[in-house]
């Protein structure tokens, strides 16, 4: 079993800097777990505490159900694939992925080696490049050549540390597809940090999202984003980010700029008159009124609002509308702002419509909102009071379900078959 237990892990520095404060995941075998967070947020951390280059302050860490803290990362049995690459540039791409074959004290025959490297370079269709050196190669290539070293070492894990973040826009791309079909094709346990919330939600089976080395929700990216825990991770996930709207509690509304809407029943005890709160809103839920039939329309709310620009992508078309928010919410939406690098908060709302939309920039249209898709935030706490616990568990049954079904296809590299 190659499972990956973290229990209350923290990690203090000399200085008396708290890095990580007491995380716990639980990373299932064959699992691919996504670490994520914004600059400065303790992911590369953890990561380094998993694989031994960082010492664990207090803690349990546990891999296959044995302690690990007091092992050298060599003892491990874990494969690192760094930022850098750290290819061998003397030696061939053949020899560099051999390496870690030819280094192991029980070192394997030849014979043996020129197969196992053949059938990792293989699967990483590298099979025409065995004979040239790491300099002759694009960055996509010499990706996939980290990525065959890391493999034929048939660790009981592997660990990726930004790996795609030296790439331009399209090799990312290209690169996303190439790890995630590599890590259903071979079932093996992964640990992958990056601070990109498009690789987060395209790669991991779960994604643990932390914030200044607290752990923040650990789940599908479904349910990132369908029901987020707080306002943080509400705001991190999903692109364009979702609205943040202030909203004022009267008579059994929720009064925001430019709607106001009735209050989730749910939630309708907790809330009392006056009480100033953060309505969340995925641009997603937005439409262009006169796109809709009537019973589409009444399964929401209208509301009319000067559109300040529009963007035309092809498929979809955004519009921006312009709001002056309650000075109280934007101070909690100007800290998160700076937490979230500056991307995500903005005294606008986006709203996702019909790319056949007529809506023009400096007039006043009629939007619809699907209020059902509202999620409603204590700005004190950031609490997402709305969140739905029983539809993410099934959420969380529903994806744990799927990846067994996935693992049971997989295939790892020194079988007597090797999927292709």
């Amino acid at each position: 079993m190659s499972t990956i237990q973290l229990k209350h892990i923290t990690k203090v520095y000399g200085d008396g800097f708290k890095a990580v404060t007491d995380v716990n995941i639980d990373v299932g075998d064959g699992e691919f777990l996504i670490l994520v967070g914004p600059s400065g947020s303790g992911k590369s951390t953890v990561l380094r505490m998993i694989v031994g280059l960082e010492d664990i302050s207090s803690g349990d860490l546990l891999i296959g159900g044995e302690r690990v803290n007091d092992k050298a990362p060599r003892d491990r049995n874990l494969s690192m694939v760094f930022q850098n690459y750290a290819l061998y540039p003397h030696l061939t791409v053949f020899e560099n992925i051999a390496f870690p074959l030819r280094l192991h004290k029980n070192r394997q025959s030849n014979d043996e080696i020129n197969r196992l490297v053949n059938e990792v370079a293989d699967v990483l269709e590298l099979k025409e490049h065995l004979q040239r050196k790491p300099a002759n190669l694009s960055g996509g290539q010499r990706q996939r050549v980290a990525m065959g070293r890391a493999i034929i070492r048939q660790a009981d894990a592997f660990l990726f540390d930004e790996p795609l973040s030296n790439l331009d826009a399209k090799l990312r791309g290209q690169m996303r597809t190439e790890i995630a079909r590599l890590q259903r094709r071979l079932g093996i346990t992964t640990v992958y940090v990056t601070h990109d919330q498009t690789e987060a939600m395209t790669l991991g089976d779960r994604v643990a999202l932390l914030r200044r080395g607290v752990l923040q929700q650990v789940a599908s990216p479904r349910e990132l984003y369908e029901q987020p825990v707080n306002l943080f991770v509400a705001g991190f996930i999903g692109s364009p980010p979702m609205n943040f709207l202030p909203a004022t509690v009267h008579e059994g509304k929720l009064q925001m700029p430019f709607v106001d809407v009735d209050i989730p029943p749910a939630i309708a005890s907790r809330l009392t008159d006056g009480e100033l709160m953060v309505v969340g809103v995925r641009p997603e839920a937005f439409e262009d009124a006169s796109m809709l039939d009537e019973s589409r329309r009444a399964s929401g709310a209208t509301f009319q609002a000067p559109i300040d620009v529009t963007e035309w992508l092809g498929n979809e078309k955004y519009a921006y509308v312009p709001f002056e928010p309650h000075p109280d919410v934007q101070a909690a939406l100007d800290e998160l702002d700076r937490e979230l690098d500056g991307e995500a908060m903005r005294t606008q709302l986006v709203a996702s419509i019909d790319s056949k939309s007529k809506i023009r920039p400096g007039e006043t249209s009629e939007l619809w909102v699907d209020t059902s898709a509202m999620h409603v935030f204590d700005p004190k706490t950031g609490e997402n009071l709305t969140r739905d616990e029983a539809a993410a568990q099934q959420i969380a049954e529903e994806n744990e379900a799927e990846r067994l079904r996935q693992l049971k296809q997989s295939k790892p590299v020194g079988d007597d078959k090797v999927a292709v």
